[in-house]
């Protein structure tokens, strides 16, 4: 009886994700410039559909702002903290949360097909720093990666080594 329930639930929100998908993507080609832009950041690897979408519904001002000004906001980039027990320590706050996340997942896969991400964490793990602190840095390089190409409407090329 229930499991009849979970299938029609299951289906139900399947068709629902679906058309919402559809929509999202209705609206990226229905627009030359967003088109593009989705182009551009779908190029580099571990920024997929929905972190280009993300990127792009939550930063209006993504590729016309700074790379450490999308960084900050984003919530990747580093605060010092100027009081209270953390005194002198730095941490990442604030910024667009759902947008923070989704790139933090993006980094997961940088950081293993991106020859300069895996570079970087590599060399991180080996100095010992945490898992955690190593994905923030990626995902604040990947961030800084992407805006430069959105400036310049360059799709990503891996670096010839």
């Amino acid at each position: 009886m229930f499991d009849d329930i979970d299938t029609e639930l299951q289906t139900r929100l399947d068709s629902l994700v679906k058309a919402l998908e559809d929509r999202i993507d209705a609206a990226l080609s229905s627009d030359d410039v967003l088109a593009e832009n989705a182009g551009v950041l779908r190029s580099i690897p571990g920024i997929g559909p929905v972190a280009s979408t993300m990127l792009i519904a939550e930063m209006p001002e993504f590729g016309t702002i700074t790379g450490e000004e999308d960084a900050a906001h984003t919530g990747l980039a580093p605060m010092a903290h100027e009081r209270g027990t953390l005194r002198g320590k730095r941490a990442i706050a604030g910024g667009r949360r759902a947008l923070r996340h989704v790139m933090l997942q993006a980094a997961l896969v940088a950081a293993h097909h991106i020859t300069i991400m895996k570079t970087f964490a590599d060399r991180s793990r080996k100095a010992g720093k945490p898992h955690k602190v190593i994905i923030i840095a990626v995902a604040r390089k990947l961030i800084i990666l992407a805006d430069a190409l959105a400036k310049t409407r360059q799709k990503w090329a891996p670096s010839p080594i």
